[in-house]
């Protein structure tokens, strides 16, 4: 079993930046991959970043240049540098882990691009 915590959302004004963590109740260094997802009200949840335990990295296109995903396994954390931000990228953001072919989920984090 994983338990996923995720923080670091909030309000910020178009342009400004966020970090997101995604805590693991487990060491993630036995975790095959971790992603970002985000679900904007009335739409599908969609993949933002996802990372490997190799260190490959992927984007969806309307984040790439201005997202970063990174993980921490010292610390059994994820993140998501998030820069450049646009209202289009309002929306709760969650974390996921697959390991042993399981998905596991966190809570989700609030993310309001607004001025």
């Amino acid at each position: 079993q994983v338990q996923l915590v995720e923080s670091g959302g909030g309000l910020v004004q178009p342009g400004g930046s966020l970090r997101l963590s995604c805590a693991a109740s487990v060491n993630i260094g036995s975790i095959s991959a971790m992603g970002w997802y985000r679900q904007a009200p009335g739409k599908q949840r969609e993949l933002v970043a996802f990372i490997t335990n190799g260190g490959t990295t992927n984007y969806a296109d309307s984040v790439k240049g201005r997202f970063m995903i990174s993980r921490d396994n010292a610390k059994n954390t994820m993140y998501l540098q998030m820069d450049s931000l646009k209202p289009e990228d309002t929306a709760v953001y969650y974390c996921k882990a697959t390991r042993i072919f399981l998905d596991y989920w966190g809570q989700g984090t609030q993310v309001t691009v607004s001025s």
